[in-house]
């Protein structure tokens, strides 16, 4: 079954925290910890130290929880399958599911909406219409559209507010209303686009996401992110950002590292799962399963310890040089697309 949880992931979770103190430590960090206004469309974390976690009472208002949802009942939220029964892990508990099995409004659903922005070092303008729901899955589409991409008359909520110059492509960006998530388990499975139809051995441009990001990253930037590039059918890059009241981007608000999947594997042809644990001990990257990744507190950069929000997006890199995602940006034909089978958040 295409929807069963990752090969040995449940086995790397259980033995991660089978010892009390850290069981402990699981329990009290599951599910997204902040104390949130009814109100507040960027709510501030509560941090607590390590060493209280064990005695200290849930942070999270599930009342206003269940305000900022429009939900009443209890969790999964989003739109889980009552047909399925969900893979479980020790110390976590099941808390948003998206099946994509029936299209979102993104205008009005109280979980996801839409980006209307972009980014200053990529040719795409994110718009709602390139979110596509189809084949019980979300298909984010990359379109050139012979002219450039003009902001849309709508605009969504929730979101930084920056200038976007003309674009030359569109894209599109699916992305929670609030930074309300934060210590816990992100998995998606999800294709690779193919840059040319029809044949996924044809290497190009793209970087395809699946990130919890803090909104607005001028004044805190806190990102964990997965990033499936066009440069081989194999690659995939984790990054950590942090920073504090920063311009821009720079290197030294950045940690990375690069996989490469077996060499009998092809992220464009085929669902593969990606997955990052985040705990304040350390953030463990997942492929099929598979440990591939560890940021820890010796790391150059802290471990992200506010609220963000999930997000996934499609975007291509500036065409001079094409820099990240690629180097060979001119094969790419369009219409391409990204597609997700699945989210979850534990």
């Amino acid at each position: 079954d295409p929807k069963q949880p990752s090969p040995g992931l449940r086995e790397r979770v259980r033995d991660m925290f089978a010892t009390p103190s850290r069981s402990a430590l699981c329990l009290a960090a599951m599910g997204p910890w902040t104390c949130l206004g009814a109100h507040a469309s960027q709510p501030e974390p509560v941090s607590v130290a390590p060493a209280s976690l064990r005695t200290a009472k849930p942070l999270f208002d599930q009342a206003v929880a269940a305000h900022l949802l429009g939900a009443s009942g209890g969790s999964p939220h989003g739109h889980p399958s009552a047909a399925k029964d969900y893979p479980q892990y020790p110390g976590f508990s099941l808390w948003l599911v998206e099946e994509f099995d029936e299209p979102l409004d993104l205008d009005q659903d109280p979980v996801w909406t839409w980006s209307d922005g972009g980014l200053g070092e990529g040719q795409v303008r994110f718009t709602k219409e390139n979110l596509v729901f189809e084949g019980g899955t979300l298909k984010i589409m990359a379109l050139d559209n012979g002219k450039a991409a003009q902001p849309q008359p709508q605009s969504c909520s929730h979101a930084e507010k920056g200038p976007i110059g003309e674009k030359p492509l569109t894209s599109g960006e699916l992305r929670t209303r609030h930074n309300m998530f934060r210590y816990g388990i992100y998995e998606t499975r999800m294709r690779a686009p193919s840059v040319q139809l029809g044949d996924t051995a044809i290497d190009g441009n793209y970087v395809a996401t699946m990130f919890a990001y803090r909104d607005a990253k001028f004044r805190h930037w806190r990102e964990i992110d997965i990033e499936v590039t066009g440069d081989t059918a194999r690659s995939v890059t984790m990054n950590v950002l942090h920073a504090e009241n920063t311009e821009g981007w720079s290197p030294a608000i950045q940690s990375s590292r690069k996989f490469e999947a077996p060499k009998d594997e092809n992220v464009r042809a085929d669902f593969h799962s990606f997955a990052f644990t985040w705990l304040p001990t350390g953030i463990t990257w997942y492929f099929d399963g598979e440990v591939v990744g560890f940021h820890g507190h010796d790391d150059k950069l802290p471990v992200p310890e506010m609220s963000t929000k999930i997000m996934m997006n499609l975007w291509i890199f500036q065409s001079q040089g094409w820099g990240f995602g690629g180097s060979d940006g001119w094969n790419n034909r369009y219409p391409m697309h990204s597609e997700y089978d699945w989210f979850r958040f534990y």
